[in-house]
């Protein structure tokens, strides 16, 4: 066993052991992670947009200039096909500018 990573501090906290069993020590999971982070924030980020802007898809999509099933998929945290062409189109409709921050890869487990 490789004791250099290996974290011996026990714990009761289930998102830490899931951590521990299934992405400590895996670049991959980790990369995949991040990723399955990143989408989720975005897809959340335009839903909480659009609703605090009274908008229902339909209506959104007019002023994005798209449809509502485009929206829908956009809002869908699975969704992977976010571009930063379509981010600033759904910014601009609202008044708004896109800001894109880089944050630290290591950071403690958080719950998913």
């Amino acid at each position: 066993m490789d004791m250099k990573k290996v974290n011996l501090k026990t714990t009761d906290d289930a998102v830490e052991i899931l951590h521990r069993r299934l992405i400590a020590g895996k670049p991959e999971r980790q990369a995949e992670l991040e990723k399955i982070r990143a989408d989720d924030a975005v897809a959340r980020k335009i839903y909480d947009l659009r609703t605090k802007a009274g908008l229902s898809q339909r209506a959104f999509a007019k002023l994005v200039g798209t449809t509502a099933s485009v929206i829908c998929r956009l809002e869908d945290a699975d969704y992977e096909g976010h571009s930063l062409a379509m981010l600033n189109r759904i910014a601009a409709a609202l008044d708004k500018r896109v800001e894109i921050r880089f944050v630290p890869l290591h950071r403690k487990a958080a719950a998913v």
